[in-house]
């Protein structure tokens, strides 16, 4: 739940804890209904019409007519008769094994093993955690591709504008796509799918049981989708599976724009906000940080390979190599939030929680708003075959 402003409001009145870091309250936060079908949640927003046609946000149309012509088919664009060999596709993920390596039961980023509860593992062990974590990965994705699937829904509904609503209606259908050949992967290429994460999902809830349009568009626009953006990247560069990086790379080219999406609008309406909405905002993106930092901890993979969660989550969130890789999941959020004007605004309130985080070295990092049209790998393989044709 959102605080009220103020410079008395403290990470137990926010996150529910006092320490980020906490682990203990953050393994109260479980998913105690993995086998849910359908969860319920209260949206008590109201639904605007508006009778203004004007288009009169010219860098939203600009958005709107990129997403028009860059639509795809997930079922028809995608090299889905590709053999995926879970084994030396993923093997790659025992990033804290370093197993048959030159270190010898040393892990990749040089901390020793000796003593810790993964000291015993072999290669069995190593590639199941690789296979077991890239799995887990790409189910949170989907599971969170549906969350952006509804929160577009939304924001269709209460945006007053109505270029706002042309182009969110594009990303509904992105959304769509996305949860679909996440679904497909996932099913027909991996062993299915873990349940939604409980962080992940307590932070959906509250995007979307909120009242207020912007908050939608901070929650998803900026922040899951942000996430994400920069989770896709990071994995597109690292997996050798050929039909999982050209996915990433589609995927990549709709989260671009949307992006660039949330900051253009957030931008022109909190440049009206109080001091006080303001800092409402900074505590939630500072909320929505630690959320999404805490489900990348992975606790559903080490309770599924039989060890002590806790002392495995420990190891790994001290883990120098896990650090740097949670830190760049937030190269995307910090240069938006900057941009939108919530890091200095309550007198640098979010700057000093981003650095306390480690993320504030990505703020002059380049905004969305700027590289969505790079990003676009869908255009860019069109043009090549419109040359070779």
């Amino acid at each position: 739940m959102l605080m009220a402003g103020g410079e008395s409001t403290t990470n137990e009145q926010i996150l529910g804890r006092e320490g980020v870091n906490d682990l203990d309250a953050i393994l109260l936060v479980t998913n105690t209904e993995r086998d849910e079908i359908i969860h319920d949640v209260k949206a008590n927003s109201d639904v605007i019409f508006t009778w203004d046609y004007e288009r009169a946000r010219p860098n939203l149309g600009k958005l709107y007519e990129k997403a028009k012509t860059s639509q795809w088919n997930g079922l028809t664009d995608l090299p889905w008769d590709t053999q995926v060999d879970t084994e030396s596709a993923f093997g790659h993920l025992m990033y804290m094994g370093g197993v048959g390596g030159e270190g010898g039961g040393m892990p990749v980023a040089g901390t020793p093993l000796e003593g810790t509860i993964v000291d015993k593992w072999g290669e069995k062990e190593w590639l199941e955690f690789g296979r077991e974590s890239q799995n887990w990965m790409l189910s949170q994705f989907m599971h969170g591709e549906q969350g952006a699937l509804i929160c577009t829904a939304q924001i269709v509904e209460t945006v007053p504008w109505i270029d706002a609503k042309y182009y969110a209606s594009t990303q509904v259908m992105d959304e769509a796509r996305h949860v679909e050949v996440f679904a497909k992967y996932l099913d027909e290429k991996l062993s299915g799918f873990y349940p939604i994460n409980s962080h992940l999902r307590m932070l959906l809830d509250d995007i979307v049981s909120d009242s207020r349009w912007d908050i939608t568009y901070l929650g998803m626009q900026i922040m899951v989708e942000g996430l994400a953006l920069a989770a896709f990247g990071f994995m597109h560069q690292i997996t050798p599976e050929p039909l999982l990086k050209q996915l990433l790379r589609y995927v990549m080219s709709d989260e671009a724009r949307h992006v660039a999406f949330g900051v253009l609008s957030l931008q022109e309406f909190y440049k009206q906000l109080s001091d006080k909405e303001m800092r409402e905002r900074q505590e939630f993106a500072f909320e929505a940080a630690v959320r999404m930092r805490d489900r990348m901890l992975m606790q559903e993979v080490w309770d599924h390979m039989g060890v002590p969660v806790k002392a495995a989550m420990e190891m790994s969130i001290n883990n120098p190599m896990q650090m740097v890789f949670q830190q760049m999941l937030f190269s995307k959020i910090v240069p938006n939030c900057k941009k939108l004007g919530l890091l200095d605004a309550s007198g640098g309130w979010l700057r000093e929680r981003y650095t306390e985080l480690g993320v504030i070295q990505y703020e002059d990092w380049v905004d969305t708003s700027a590289e969505f049209e790079a990003l676009d790998e869908v255009a860019k393989d069109r043009e090549a075959a419109g040359a070779t044709a």
